[in-house]
């Protein structure tokens, strides 16, 4: 009896410890599985590193073979009205070669033979489509009128002349595209766009391509305009936004008309400020692309920081002299010293006018030509040689200036100016 019993107990026994090696031999495989499928996974990963290295060079030699130095020949293709004071002009090379892709919210610099002016008027305009179109760009431009609260001063100059006499199969002058206010197409964090009437355009160019590209990237979309008279892409913003479920669009109107309906074609009657952002976004953890008129952008620069957005989390971009800072205590006006602006290229030494806005302004006003864009401090047209003195700023640079050398539209003399123009 009790060799059946030692018996049962041996082969229970055995049994368990066939169970157990057959229990850790399974134990052993689904590591060795698990490990061979992480270096399997992490030899993707690193092929797929590697494409996309390769890839980027690829692309970054085949932007470097297409773009091109200087001034090329665009032919206006299309003429596309979009409100009353907005036209879209598409611009193909006259050429026909294949145009190289550029970051959403870079620039096109323009040369304008403007019949009243004795040179040709530079001015930067933003490239409002996605990079995806290797046939043509396209700017979207605001016509400039007089101030409301100066009528007699002289509209835009440039601004007017595409609007009322560039047309379709005309030729302009063109740089490669430019710019250091743009949309990084790698990151996959989450965005906020602010944009205030024709400031809708460079951020149109990272909206457009975030979707072309079917990214999966959050997008928050906030448009500030007056009306639906100046409600520009209206139809294309809700469209996008109606086939995009990672975009999300707000429309402020200030002054609504009385045929503008609220959450048909408007969502917040007012401005688009950050007091109205609380009380739509999920949180503050977003970067924030802004370009929109000055008060705006101080605004909401201000404003952003105050809420704890880190600094390199808010981007903008000024178009126009109104979005250069207000002016410090102008050097030599409380002191009554004089300051003597010497002009090297053109021959002239004049005594600086604590009236003028900056360089630029000035040089102008004493027929001195200095070449200009943007007039903002983004697009480094007006980069100027300091021979000898110092330069005080009166607005923020899209890039610092190289050393020795000035801005001249953000830029004014904190000392006697020698200037290399």
């Amino acid at each position: 009896m009790l060799n059946i019993i030692f018996s049962f107990v041996a082969l229970v026994f055995l049994l368990g410890l066939v169970a157990y090696m057959l229990v850790l031999l399974a134990n052993n495989s689904r590591i060795l599985a698990i490990s061979q499928e992480k270096a399997e996974l992490e030899a993707e990963l690193l092929k797929a590193k590697i494409k996309s290295i390769m890839d980027r060079r690829k692309i970054e030699a085949k932007q470097l073979n297409l773009s091109w130095n200087g001034f090329r020949k665009f032919k206006v293709v299309s003429k596309v009205e979009e409100t009353s004071d907005i036209t879209s002009f598409y611009l193909a090379p006259h050429d026909g070669k294949e145009l190289p892709e550029f970051l959403p919210g870079q620039f096109l610099t323009f040369q304008i033979p403007v019949p009243t002016q004795p040179h040709p008027v530079i001015r930067c305009y933003s490239l409002s489509d996605s990079p995806f179109h290797p046939e043509r760009y396209r700017v979207s431009i605001k016509r400039v009128l007089a101030p409301r609260d100066n009528p007699s001063s002289p509209p835009g100059l440039v601004s007017n002349y595409f609007h009322d006499f560039l047309n379709e199969n005309d030729i302009v002058d063109i740089k490669a595209p430019s710019g250091h206010f743009h949309l990084s197409m790698t990151k996959k964090f989450p965005v906020v766009l602010l944009a205030g009437g024709v400031g809708i355009t460079p951020l149109l160019s990272m909206l457009n391509a975030i979707t072309e590209m079917g990214s999966q990237r959050e997008v928050w979309f906030f448009l500030g305009v007056r009306n639906k008279k100046d409600h520009v892409m209206k139809e294309h913003l809700e469209m996008v936004a109606r086939e995009n479920e990672n975009v999300r669009l707000r429309v402020f109107y200030s002054a609504p008309g009385e045929t503008d309906v609220l959450d048909e074609d408007y969502h917040v009657k007012g401005r688009v400020n950050v007091e109205n952002l609380k009380t739509i976004l999920p949180s503050s953890n977003f970067d924030y692309y802004i370009c929109a008129p000055p008060p705006m952008v101080k605004d909401l620069r201000k404003d952003l920081a105050d809420w704890g957005v880190p600094k390199k989390n808010i981007h903008f971009e000024a178009f126009g002299p109104a979005t250069v800072k207000g002016c410090k205590a102008e050097p030599g006006k409380a002191s009554g010293v004089k300051i003597n602006i010497q002009f090297e290229k053109s021959g002239k030494t004049l005594v600086w006018d604590s009236k003028s806005e900056s360089l630029l302004d000035f040089a102008e006003l004493n027929g001195i030509p200095i070449d200009s864009g943007c007039r903002a401090g983004n697009c480094g047209t007006c980069l100027t040689a300091i021979r000898q003195g110092k330069v005080e700023l009166v607005g923020e640079p899209g890039s610092k200036p190289e050393e020795g050398s000035c801005l001249a539209c953000i830029s004014i003399p904190k000392e006697d100016l020698t200037l290399d123009a």
